[in-house]
């Protein structure tokens, strides 16, 4: 009896399905629980008693109370300014890394020595790092108010657009440190493209600056889709995050305690979902949309 081939198209699936495999069944077995209690608080009043919890439900009372309690309006501020603050983070993040990922690429002596200490404070980052290097000057405020950028900012700039770019040049530093993975991934991306592509470019007198626009990039393309994506949910799951800080301390206020905190939770999930759509729509790579359309 003959044996039945697999597709290569089918066997490509499988492999994906393997990987994504591994993340439905660790969602499952230790994030599902606590998901769906997360809704339920949200809808419910919560008392911390000493034999339990006790639960009382009220739909969404705890949704209505953040936009008419003193910490709710806390949180919608905190909120506001996050998303303002990843408009200018992201750009810069992607940006930045591009610019390594190019370096990075070039045949250098200790190329990967380099690339090792790009990519350390992905390894040693947490809050508390952070925090301390924020505490000890090291975010990039200084140097900015040596030359009098922070005052120009100030003076030409409404304030509610100043302010958080103020706050970018004041994190720079610590905005490059979430940095490192997008990094390998672009370079990752580089080292897959034939280098005759630029010698044939080369040939027909295509410079440096133009070859990065016509071959650099449009490979890239994709992998940008993939970044941004990636850096969103990254500045959005930071510990340090202004809004998740807003919900930690809610969750532990008598005025609002784990009902109103889930709730808090939830509206954020749901914005931070609504903001990835919105990259998904503008950065998904067109060929694929041709592709869709096409079956």
């Amino acid at each position: 009896m003959a044996k039945r081939k697999i597709s290569r198209g089918l066997r490509e699936n499988l492999i994906g399905y393997s990987f994504i495999g591994i993340w439905v069944f660790g969602f499952f077995v230790f994030m599902f629980y606590p998901f769906i209690t997360s809704m339920i608080y949200s809808m419910s009043e919560v008392r911390i008693l000493g034999g339990g919890i006790e639960i009382e439900f009220q739909w969404f009372e705890n949704y209505k109370n953040i936009f008419q309690m003193e910490e709710g309006f806390a949180f919608i501020e905190a909120l506001i300014d996050f998303l303002k603050e990843i408009v200018f983070q992201v750009p810069i993040i992607i940006v930045f890394s591009v610019m390594i990922a190019v370096l990075l690429n070039q045949p250098i002596k200790g190329r990967g020595a380099f690339r090792s200490i790009f990519f350390l404070p992905v390894i040693i980052s947490s809050g508390p790092v952070i925090n301390e290097l924020i505490t000890q000057g090291a975010g990039g405020a200084n140097i900015f108010e040596s030359y009098g950028f922070i005052s120009i900012i100030e003076n030409t700039l409404n304030p509610a657009l100043s302010g958080p770019i103020i706050n970018v040049f004041s994190e720079i530093i610590i905005i490059f440190w979430f940095s490192g993975v997008q990094i390998l991934i672009f370079l990752a991306g580089l080292q897959k493209v034939d280098r005759q592509i630029y010698e044939a470019a080369r040939v027909d007198g295509a410079g440096p600056w133009e070859s990065f626009w016509k071959i650099t990039l449009p490979s890239l393309s994709s992998l940008i889709f993939v970044n941004v994506i990636y850096t969103v949910v990254l500045l959005s799951t930071f510990s340090e995050n202004a809004v998740i800080v807003s919900i930690k301390s809610n969750m532990f206020n008598i005025n609002t305690g784990y009902g109103m905190a889930s709730a808090m939770a939830w509206v954020y999930f749901i914005i931070v979902m609504l903001l990835i759509a919105i990259v998904a729509i503008v950065f998904i790579p067109k060929n694929q949309v041709v592709r869709r359309k096409a079956r």
